[in-house]
C-alpha cells in the first residue's frame, strides 16, 4: 500500500455524482470514500481506486447519487399512525377541525404510539432519501420518541409540543414558567452538538399559541447553545389578525419588535405576510420554510399572493418541510417549481438547480448545519443517497440534474447512508422490522381512533 493512500471504511463506486458543491461539480464514472461517519475523498473511480484502500467496495454503477434531502418542516407524530382519518364535518372552519379533531387525535397517543410514528415517518422519508429533518412541534412523549428513532439511523432536531400562552391572563406567568422548564428540560437532556445525530431544539406551536416571554426564552436558548427555533406562523389571516387585534401590528413586525427573529428562527408558512414582512425576513436573515403540498391541501392561497419567488431573489434562505403530507421532499420542490412558474407565468424562475438546492443545500442552511451535510464533499458527514436509474423514466442519461429535479421517478430510492451507516439498501430498511413496524402502526392507528370516539366519515360508504 502506497504511503499516501488513504484508508477508507466503505467506497461507493461508479456512480454519477451530483456534488451539489460550491462549483456544482456533476461527476461522471464517479466514487466517494467515507471512513467512519465522514466523505474523505471524492473524484473519478479510476482515481479514488489507484489512492483508496477501503474495507468495503460498493458497486454503484448505473446509479446517480446525491447528498442526503433535508425536510425542514415535518410532524412525526399526530398524523403518521391516522393519516387515513377524515378530519372535520363539513362547513367546518379550520379552528374547529382543529380544537374537535386534529388536537383529540393527538393527546389520545400514548408513548409507545409516539414512538412507533416516529419510527413510520422516520422510515418514510429516508425510503424517499430524506437523511435530515426538522420536526413541527407535535412531540409530546420525547423521551419514548428519540428512543424510537435512534433505532432507525434518521439524523433530525426534535422539539416538545410547547404551548405558553393562557387563556386567562391571570395565569400567564405560571403558563409561561413551564413552557420555559420544557424548553429548558429538553435542550439539557439532548444536547446538540456537532457529531449528535439527535438533538432536541426549542420547537413552538408558534401562530398566537407562545407568549412573548416564552419567544424571547426560546430565542435566549437557541442563541446560548448555537441552535435554532421552529415555529408556525402566518398561515392564514388568522395570524394577522390575531397579532393585529392584540398588538396592532403584524406578527413579523411584533416578533421583530420584540427581538427574537434572526437568522437562527426557523417561520414555516409565511404564505399570508405582507412587503413590509418580507423585508423584514431580509434584514432579520430568519429562516423561511414552504410546505407546498399542505399550502395547496390547506387552501392557503400561495399561488395567488405567496412571497417565495421574492424571498429567493432577496436573497431569504427558502427551505422545504413536507409536512408529513408529501412522498418525499424532491415532490415538494418540485411542487414548489411548477407552482410559481404557472402562478407568475414565468418558466424561468425555479429552475433544476433550485430544485434540488432546495431539497438539500436550502435545507442544510436552514438547520444550520450546511458545514456538515447538504453537499459531498471531502469532511462533510457521510449522508449519500443512490438514486436507481434503471427505469424509463431515467432512460438515456443526458443531464442528471435536470432529470433528477423535472423527470426522474418520486418513488423509493435505492440506497441511503447516513452518518456513513447504511440505513435502506435495495429500498429496505436495514436498522428496523418494517413488517413489525406496519402491522404495530395499523393496530395501533385503530386504537387511537376508537379511543377517541370520533366518527368514521368514509367519502363513499364502504360496504
Amino acid at each position: 500500500m502506497a504511503e499516501d493512500a488513504i484508508v477508507a471504511d466503505l467506497l461507493i463506486s461508479g456512480a454519477t455524482l451530483i456534488t451539489m458543491n460550491a462549483e456544482r461539480h456533476v461527476v461522471e464514472d464517479g466514487a466517494v470514500a467515507i471512513a467512519d461517519d465522514r466523505i474523505v475523498a471524492i473524484g473519478k473511480r479510476d482515481a479514488l481506486a489507484r489512492s483508496v484502500t477501503a474495507r468495503e467496495v460498493v458497486d454503484a454503477r448505473g446509479f446517480v447519487m446525491t447528498p442526503g434531502f433535508v425536510d425542514a418542516h415535518i410532524h412525526i407524530t399526530g398524523d403518521p399512525l391516522t393519516r387515513g382519518f377524515k378530519r372535520g364535518g363539513p362547513g367546518e372552519a379550520p379552528s374547529q377541525v382543529m380544537g374537535g379533531w386534529v388536537i383529540p387525535i393527538f393527546r389520545a397517543q400514548s408513548a409507545e404510539d409516539e414512538a412507533i410514528s416516529a419510527q413510520c415517518a422516520a422510515l418514510a422519508m429516508m425510503r424517499n432519501g430524506t437523511t435530515c429533518f426538522l420536526e413541527a412541534g407535535t412531540v409530546r412523549q420525547l423521551d419514548a420518541v428519540m428512543e424510537g428513532l435512534s433505532q432507525t439511523g434518521i439524523r433530525g432536531r426534535v422539539g416538545e409540543w410547547v404551548e405558553g400562552r393562557a387563556a386567562n391572563p391571570e395565569d400567564q406567568p405560571r403558563k409561561s414558567a413551564d413552557a420555559i422548564r420544557i424548553l429548558e428540560s429538553e435542550i439539557a437532556r439532548y444536547p446538540e452538538s456537532e457529531d449528535a445525530r439527535l438533538a432536541a431544539w426549542p420547537v413552538l406551536v408558534g401562530h398566537s399559541t407562545n407568549s412573548d416571554e416564552v419567544w424571547q426564552a426560546a430565542k435566549a436558548l437557541a442563541d446560548r447553545h448555537g441552535i435554532r427555533v421552529s415555529a408556525h406562523m402566518s398561515a392564514r389571516p388568522s395570524d394577522p389578525d390575531w397579532f393585529q387585534a392584540r398588538h396592532g401590528r403584524r406578527p413579523l413586525e411584533h416578533l421583530a419588535a420584540i427581538g427574537v427573529l434572526g437568522p437562527n428562527i426557523c417561520l414555516t408558512h409565511l404564505a399570508d405576510i405582507d412587503r413590509s414582512e418580507l423585508d423584514i425576513l431580509i434584514e432579520t436573515g430568519t429562516q423561511a420554510i414552504l410546505c407546498p403540498h399542505a399550502a395547496l391541501q390547506g387552501g392557503f392561497g400561495i399561488s395567488q399572493h405567496g412571497l417565495y419567488p421574492e424571498m429567493l431573489a432577496a436573497g431569504v434562505n427558502l427551505a422545504l418541510g413536507t409536512d408529513g403530507l408529501a412522498t418525499g421532499i424532491l415532490a415538494s420542490a418540485r411542487l414548489t417549481a411548477h407552482l410559481f412558474r404557472d402562478a407568475r407565468i414565468d418558466r424561468t424562475i425555479f429552475g433544476p438547480a433550485t430544485i434540488l438546492e432546495l431539497a438539500t443545500l436550502n435545507g442544510a442552511r436552514a438547520l444550520g448545519m450546511s458545514d456538515r451535510i447538504g453537499s459531498l464533499e471531502i469532511g462533510k458527514k457521510a449522508d449519500l443517497v443512490l438514486h436507481d436509474t434503471d427505469s424509463p423514466e431515467w432512460s438515456a442519461i443526458f443531464d442528471p440534474v435536470y432529470q433528477l429535479a423535472l423527470c426522474a421517478p418520486l418513488g423509493p430510492v435505492h440506497s441511503v447512508w447516513i452518518d456513513g451507516v447504511r440505513v435502506i439498501e435495495g429500498g429496505r430498511a436495514t436498522r428496523i422490522d418494517e413488517e413489525k413496524l406496519m402491522a404495530d402502526a395499523r393496530q395501533r392507528g385503530a386504537e387511537i381512533i376508537a379511543r377517541t370516539r370520533l366518527p368514521r366519515q368514509p367519502v363513499w360508504p364502504i360496504l
